[in-house]
């Protein structure tokens, strides 16, 4: 069955891009349909964070090309900024601001008031933290923060690259069920993880990649089954002939 264009909230052709003698991103296609939780699952080094960036608008491709909603990402469109959300590997906080001052300057971006601003704050979980500065957050809560400012226009498409990494397996699941939260509402999520649990427990589909390539696509639990191992660590295995590293 052919899937329309209209479908796809995001369509990736034949990404390249070197760095020196790394070739970090080599012919990655990819697509990802309107309202899917998407994965691009890898090791670290696999090239995830490269491709992203280059979906996003953020990185100029040395081949290809990619679209989001329909509009080319490169070079920078801005037509997309209101209907995208990015949130980096490294959260990007103003210096020096309460986590209420980051989710208001945020918000003043996109036009969005005070109250709605604060509103994204009482979702996450942050209220009692307003009047805390970011750098004294949690490793959680910074994270949380992170996403919220990332959400607070209300974007159709949210990116989200390795939003768990560094917490503990408690504020992850917490984490992970906001995350399916958003995904409900009917939002589009690309995600780049290395925890092979997560991508089984959050994502319709993944992408596993590995040297800047996509090496196989589909649901987690259809990976699993088709190569007829236990695991996605199983699946990394089959595909590369040696075990996963994070």
């Amino acid at each position: 069955m052919t899937i329309s264009a209209d479908a796809f909230a995001i369509s990736a052709e034949n990404l390249r891009k070197r760095y020196g003698d790394v070739q970090a991103v080599d012919g990655v296609t990819l697509q990802v349909k309107r309202g899917e939780f998407y994965g691009i699952l890898g090791p670290n080094g696999a090239g995830k964070t490269t491709t992203m960036e280059i979906i996003e608008g953020l990185r100029e491709p040395d081949e290809g090309s990619a679209h989001i909603l329909g509009e080319s990402s490169w070079p920078r469109n801005h037509r997309l900024l209101p209907r995208i959300g990015v949130q980096l590997q490294a959260s990007a906080f103003f210096e020096r601001l309460t986590a209420r001052e980051q989710i208001r300057t945020f918000g003043s971006l996109y036009g969005i008031g005070a109250k709605d601003a604060d509103a994204m704050l009482d979702r996450f979980g942050l209220t009692e933290k307003a009047g805390v500065r970011d750098d004294q957050l949690s490793g959680g809560q910074a994270q949380r923060l992170s996403i919220a400012c990332a959400l607070v226009h209300d974007p159709e498409v949210v990116f989200l690259d390795e939003p768990t990494t560094g917490l503990d397996p408690q504020a992850r699941r917490n984490l992970w069920d906001l995350l399916r939260d958003l995904n409900k509402e009917g939002r589009t999520v690309v995600l780049t993880t290395h925890y092979m649990d997560e991508a089984q427990q959050l994502c319709d589909r993944v992408a596993v990649m590995d040297h800047g390539k996509v090496l196989r696509v589909d649901a987690p639990d259809a990976l699993i089954s088709e190569l007829g191992v236990d695991s996605l660590e199983d699946v990394f295995l089959s595909l590369t002939g040696r075990e996963f590293r994070e």
